[in-house]
């Protein structure tokens, strides 16, 4: 035991540069060091089938399950299987609330590849509508770290780059835990992701720092303790399938 305590009073002054650092990075700092490549298992040409007591987002044939921020139908195409952001139309969520989930998405960025940066395969998934987990084409693309595929947009890199080439099909296994906010508004606990890409672990339980922002720190303000899931109309048209969520709320 005495081993141990003295090993870790050693580390210490070596591991608390590094863990600053990583809270101190500006955002989109171009300067953050990139995530390391980590090539992923092939990609399923079968969607999976979901568990049981699933609720299906996308079936294959139609947008029931969701709609434009204001109410109406949404109107991103229907494509065989998938369906693809038809870009100006605007983003859409679930017409059902949620708070804590296990969301499972599959995504492919466009083919041939366009543009370069955030300009190229670019959406989002976000919990309650506020927290995003960054769709990007970031197969051989460089970006700011904190913008890249599967990053906290804006707060946190993922901690590896597990995206496959544009058009083939990538999954996220997202488990979130909301915020929990006191009566008066006050945030009593942060919210959580753990972040499966393609099979690669790139964040596990990552708190949010708050509601994502752009070019500027996230901060949280007390929300609904349940709120659609929204996908963004960033101008690239994305194609999704497989899309199904499992509401954890009040769960052991």
């Amino acid at each position: 035991m005495r081993r141990v305590v003295l090993m870790v009073a050693v580390l210490q002054p070596l591991l608390r540069p590094s863990l600053l650092s990583a809270q101190n990075w500006p955002v989109h700092s171009l300067d953050r060091p990139r995530p390391r490549v980590v090539e992923p298992g092939p990609a399923s040409l079968v969607p999976a089938r979901p568990p049981s007591d699933a609720v299906i987002l996308f079936d294959g044939r139609n947008l029931l399950e969701w709609e434009h921020e204001g109410g109406t139908p949404a109107r991103w195409a229907v494509r065989g299987e998938a369906f693809e952001v038809v870009p100006g139309t605007g983003s859409i969520r679930t017409r059902r609330a949620f708070g804590d989930v296990q969301l499972h998405i599959e995504w492919a960025a466009p083919v041939p590849p366009r543009g370069t940066g955030q300009g190229r395969g670019n959406s989002g998934v976000f919990l309650m509508g506020y927290y995003e987990v960054q769709i990007l084409d970031s197969y051989g693309n460089d970006t700011y770290a904190d913008g890249q595929a599967a990053a906290l947009y804006g707060q946190q890199p993922p901690l590896v780059n597990a995206s496959r080439r544009p058009g083939e099909w990538q999954t996220y296994d997202i488990y979130f835990t909301r915020p929990r906010f006191a009566p008066d508004g006050t945030l009593l606990d942060s919210a959580r992701v753990t972040v499966v890409h393609n099979g690669v672990l790139v964040h596990h339980a990552v708190a949010f720092q708050g509601r994502t922002a752009h070019q500027r720190r996230a901060s949280y303000e007390a929300h609904p303790d349940r709120l659609p899931i929204l996908l963004q109309d960033h101008g690239d048209r994305v194609r999704f399938r497989n899309v199904w969520v499992r509401d954890l709320t009040g769960m052991p």
